[in-house]
């Protein structure tokens, strides 16, 4: 690349991944949220690409505020708060993270689907309490664990995939609702999210979430996972409907959950804070040094290309069409 493109950061990024940005782009700015008002009017008729996340996102008003731009790149699997049709619109290439953190959010699905079933984070503080001896409240009696139980994974893409995998050693019945059934798996399939929570004891939300499936985990889908039923999301915050999840909590609806991904990130409310049969944690799921290393390298990858006039490795799956007709024109 003989002129080293311009990109514009919407996300703080650690050192070491702008670092990597740097080597063959130019970062000239940075914004705190998707607002064109955060954007210099020196650096906007600069900017060629954003880099960004799912959860921040990038509005059809942001985009009318880059007149250069021509990629997007999602850093992660998500891409929930990009307008698409905004992009198609104005020929912006859109490319995600696709699986490149997989393994490292379904390790924390699991992580935390014990922490909430088997009342890890409570029991710590108790100790710290110096209540030892004391017993969480439980009216079922003992916990139940997962042992012998049924695990739901709604999406079973590669996170949910990657889920499943690590569940099998623990001895539990693995159901599953997706778009359409897979032929490379055995476990129990569900056409909806209705029956799929009916059957579940515990509910791990494997998403890609858009604005097909926003709030699909509501009140009655909680109420069909029952008074023993834990859920899990680490897809996307708004795949679950939080006041309904708050009330199902709050009222015994079910019995836990555990969430690290937020409809609003960070999360600032004020619903989940009192409720002690919740595990938060903030966006951790992709946060490991691997997955960050690989994330990375699919953003630099996808940027290289796109600026050598080259195919995008990770276009939007809605937007492969404008990928292929864009390719080698750049602005």
């Amino acid at each position: 690349m003989a002129d080293r493109p311009f990109i514009l950061t919407g996300f703080t990024f650690t050192k070491q991944t702008l670092a990597a940005f740097s080597r063959n782009c130019e970062i000239v700015g940075h914004m705190d949220k998707p607002d064109p008002a955060l954007v210099p009017p020196e650096v906007a008729p600069r900017v060629q690409a954003l880099v960004t996340t799912g959860s921040v996102g990038a509005s059809d008003r942001l985009m009318a505020a880059l007149p250069r731009l021509s990629i997007i790149c999602c850093y992660g699997t998500g891409y929930e708060r990009i307008d698409i049709e905004a992009a198609r619109r104005r020929n912006i290439i859109v490319t995600h993270g696709a699986d490149a953190n997989a393994p490292d959010v379904a390790e924390m699905a699991v992580g935390i689907l014990l922490a909430s079933t088997r009342r890890i984070v409570r029991a710590d503080k108790m100790i710290r309490r110096g209540e030892w001896t004391k017993r969480i409240p439980n009216r079922f009696g003992a916990i139940a664990g997962l042992t012998g139980g049924k695990v739901g994974i709604l999406g079973l893409g590669a996170i949910g995939m990657e889920v499943a995998k690590r569940l099998k050693g623990f001895d539990v019945q693995i159901g599953y609702c997706n778009r359409n059934k897979r032929a490379d798996v055995d476990y129990a399939y569900f056409a909806d999210v209705m029956a799929l929570a009916t059957w579940a004891d515990y509910l791990i939300v494997c998403l890609r979430s858009d604005a097909s499936n926003r709030h699909i985990v509501d009140a009655e889908v909680l109420k069909a996972l029952g008074p023993r039923g834990h859920l899990v999301n680490i897809s996307r915050g708004w795949a679950v409907d939080e006041a309904a999840l708050a009330d199902a909590l709050r009222d015994n609806v079910i019995e836990g959950a555990a969430l690290d991904v937020f409809d609003e990130e960070p999360y600032e409310g004020q619903a989940f804070l009192p409720l002690d049969n919740l595990v938060m944690t903030p966006h951790f799921g992709g946060g490991t040094e691997h997955a960050q290393a690989r994330m990375t390298a699919l953003v630099c990858q996808n940027l290289d290309a796109h600026f050598a006039g080259k195919p995008v490795v990770t276009p939007l799956p809605e937007l492969r069409d404008l990928a292929a007709r864009t390719e080698g024109r750049l602005r």
